[in-house]
């Protein structure tokens, strides 16, 4: 059941340049599309002044995009397994593009809605199918590598995502989102001219559900799900903080900035270790240090300005996670034969719950109590997630 490669030959002597223009592509489509997904937060203000948003009406607006996310994970990786993961990414990025264009037209709540939830259902579809198409074309030791590349892409679009939203808040939503859409089929027309050098493996629905009962494919989606819950809980709570010390949104958002361009561009650095020196080490040390400083965090807290570098540490920690994990599920994926897309499809069922429970359960937990708790208790998890890995070792 394992995809057909190309017999050795002549051809090897296209692959890199193939390669490289694989990388960009992928790169560009998660850019773009996390680009959209981080494009509603400085546009909030204006739906709920707009619309008539309560709190739970703009929470319930922002979760869309991970629950269609959620709905669409499974279809996502059996469609990229029976359609081919070029035709899925193509799918994907149809998708964006028509639900991008109507969410910058979209003046109504039901559609907003609409048009978010479609949006990660599309996203499932671009980020499954890319990942899948990479991973497969590309040389087992560099994965890591590759994978953190794609990942810093990612992040350097949630970066500008904030900014093209407040460019939609001052000129217009159509014109704006209507220019991402654009991009969207600009890249439609670059992943259709790209070959693919791997056929669809069509493997049946029992072969996910293997995928789902494999320890460590499951081990990888925990080391997806646990930075995920991090950020959620640390979007949440450090902002209203630093406010509250008297920041204001520039320089929150300047805080942000600087975590995140830390996060890219250590990320495909990761990935490199994690080929040379295995998985293992990579997300010892995001344990590490994610423990030290969410426990960290309540103490300064209470210093003021200290808490800037301790979020800015503690989204380095959590970073370190990406790469690493989702390379472990593709090497499984290798390894035991089902479809790489598997693998992923997962890998993104863990994410989207998440950060949603992370940022709903982090910031309710922190009004019931304080930021201590929630903060001290992703510590813990980090921390027995430590104490767990080096007691199962041997068995890796």
């Amino acid at each position: 059941m394992r995809a057909r490669r190309l017999p050795p030959g002549p051809h090897l002597a296209g692959t890199v340049p193939t390669m490289k223009r694989l990388v960009a592509l992928i790169g560009a489509v998660v850019l773009v599309d996390t680009m959209f997904y981080a494009a509603l937060t400085p546009l909030l203000p204006e739906y709920a002044d707009e619309l008539g948003l309560s709190k739970a009406g703009a929470g319930l607006l922002t979760a869309m995009y991970p629950i269609g996310l959620i709905a669409a994970g499974i279809p996502a990786g059996l469609a990229a397994s029976w359609l081919g993961v070029k035709r899925t990414l193509l799918a994907g990025l149809g998708g964006m593009v028509v639900t991008t264009t109507l969410f910058g037209f979209a003046h109504s709540v039901w559609l907003l809605d609409l048009a978010r939830f479609l949006q990660g259902a599309a996203s499932s579809c671009s980020w499954t199918a890319g990942l899948a198409w990479l991973v497969a074309d590309a040389p087992s030791d560099s994965r890591g590598r590759l994978i953190g590349g794609a990942m810093g892409a990612a992040i350097f679009g949630a970066m500008l995502g904030p900014v093209i939203g407040g460019v939609a808040s001052v000129t217009s939503t159509e014109a704006t989102f209507g220019g991402v859409a654009c991009l969207g089929l600009l890249l439609a027309v670059w992943a259709w001219t790209t070959p693919a050098r791997h056929e669809a493996r069509r493997q049946p629905i029992s072969f996910l559900l293997r995928a789902a009962r494999n320890r460590r494919v499951l081990t990888s989606a925990w080391f997806i799900a646990l930075p995920a819950a991090g950020f959620g809980t640390l979007n949440v709570l450090a902002p209203l903080r630093l406010d509250e010390l008297g920041l204001g949104a520039l320089a929150i958002g300047t805080v942000w900035l600087v975590a995140a361009g830390c996060e890219a561009v250590l990320s495909p650095v990761v990935g490199h270790v994690s080929d040379q020196r295995g998985r293992l080490v990579p997300l010892r040390a995001g344990l590490t240090a994610a423990a030290a400083a969410f426990a960290l965090l309540p103490l300064l807290d209470e210093t003021g300005w200290l808490l800037v570098p301790g979020i800015v540490g503690c989204t380095i920690a959590l970073g370190t996670f990406w790469a690493p994990a989702m390379s472990m599920a593709s090497d499984e994926a290798e390894a035991t034969g089902f479809d790489y897309a598997f693998g992923f499809a997962l890998v993104n069922l863990a994410w989207a719950p998440a950060i949603v429970a992370g940022a709903a359960g982090g910031g309710a937990l922190a009004d019931a109590t304080s930021d201590t708790v929630p903060y001290l208790a992703l510590s813990a998890l980090c921390a027995l997630t430590l104490a767990e890995l080096w007691r199962s070792v041997r068995s890796w």
